[in-house]
């Protein structure tokens, strides 16, 4: 399947946050990213054309994660942040049956290694490897993944993208092995 990516703008008040940035912070970020001038009161979110729904804030698009992988090569790291135990994260059952963990589960994500996010400490086990290997993070819906990558980069790690979940399944499947 094929993915490309389409920018909408949504109007973001003055007082409020979208994805930690003020929409100030996040129209200056558009402007450089899309060349934008003047919207001063917009943010901007990344659709999937393969889905009329937004893609969770901080999703890398499809294209983003073709480019990642393809110039990570053979040292991508994919950190999955789900808690193998869905008791623990009951939305992770959905997640589960779309994508299993290692060792139990013919659909798992390839290259993937299990360091849950912990929502009770905000934290996660750091992977033992060179701060600059590209990783990719994943959970179960995107939310947990950007706060892997988030604190990845906090500790130092400096090539980290967020892949998202169950949603972009047709993007695994077509980079999660290379």
């Amino acid at each position: 399947m094929n993915f490309r990516t389409v920018a909408l703008l949504v109007a973001a008040s003055s007082r409020s946050t979208v994805c930690g940035f003020s929409p100030a912070a996040s129209s200056s970020i558009a402007a450089a990213r899309f060349g934008a001038h003047n919207i001063n009161n917009f943010t901007v979110r990344n659709m999937s054309a393969a889905s009329s729904e937004p893609r969770k804030a901080g999703v890398s698009s499809p294209t983003d994660i073709k480019e990642f992988v393809s110039s990570a090569g053979s040292s991508l790291l994919v950190v999955d942040a789900r808690h193998p135990d869905a008791s623990v994260e009951p939305g992770d059952a959905k997640s589960l049956a779309v994508a299993g963990f290692p060792d139990k589960d013919s659909n798992y994500r390839p290259n993937a290694i299990n360091l849950p996010w912990s929502r009770e400490s905000n934290s996660m086990e750091v992977p033992e490897v060179d701060k600059d290997t590209p990783i990719i993070t994943h959970c179960g819906g995107g939310g947990r993944g950007q706060k892997a990558k988030d604190y990845l980069e906090s500790v130092g790690f400096t090539k980290v993208l967020n892949g998202g979940g169950p949603k972009e399944t047709e993007c695994w499947a077509e980079y999660g092995d290379k």
